[in-house]
């Protein structure tokens, strides 16, 4: 496996461990207000999934779509639809060796790099991640993956979440 397919699986799949854990979280506890990230775990688990999304969308030269579905069963389906998206586009790029190669950037009609955006998009869910943590551990969720990439190579995910609040 290469590095880029290692970090869009990293990337992919403990996001998705994240969002199976809020399965069990009642609609109080997502959207309860942190003096973090996006406030909510509702709403960082938007922001996360609607930037993929969007920089899938810009990337590939389609509109950027609306963002639609917040339930977590909704986000769900998002997220794989995205992280598909994002890993078939970024693995494009590896083939045609594209990584310097520029696009206009729909938001800000910017020229980016493919590599940079690529790099983009993987780093910035680890940050809100990391967030999205914090808010489960003070919602008494227990057994949390540690997200790192050498626990997601091996095959490391199981846990227990509470409704506590």
């Amino acid at each position: 496996m290469n590095l880029l397919d290692r970090l869009l699986g990293h990337d992919s799949w403990t996001t998705h461990q994240l969002l199976l854990r809020c399965k069990k979280l009642t609609d109080e506890q997502l959207d309860r207000d942190f003096d973090i990230a996006h406030r909510t775990v509702r709403k960082t688990l938007e922001h996360m999934i609607f930037n993929v999304e969007a920089w899938a969308d810009s990337m590939s030269g389609r509109k950027i779509r609306s963002a639609s579905a917040s339930s977590i069963e909704g986000l769900i389906g998002r997220h794989q639809e995205s992280a598909a998206n994002f890993a078939a586009i970024s693995q494009s790029v590896s083939v045609a060796e594209a990584w310097d190669e520029q696009w206009v950037d729909q938001l800000d009609a910017k020229r980016r790099t493919y590599g940079g955006t690529v790099a983009h998009v993987i780093t910035h869910n680890m940050h809100h991640r990391a967030q999205l943590l914090y808010m489960l551990r003070r919602l008494g969720c227990e057994s949390l993956p540690e997200g790192d990439v050498l626990s997601w190579e091996n095959g490391v995910g199981s846990s227990s979440c509470d409704n506590s609040i």
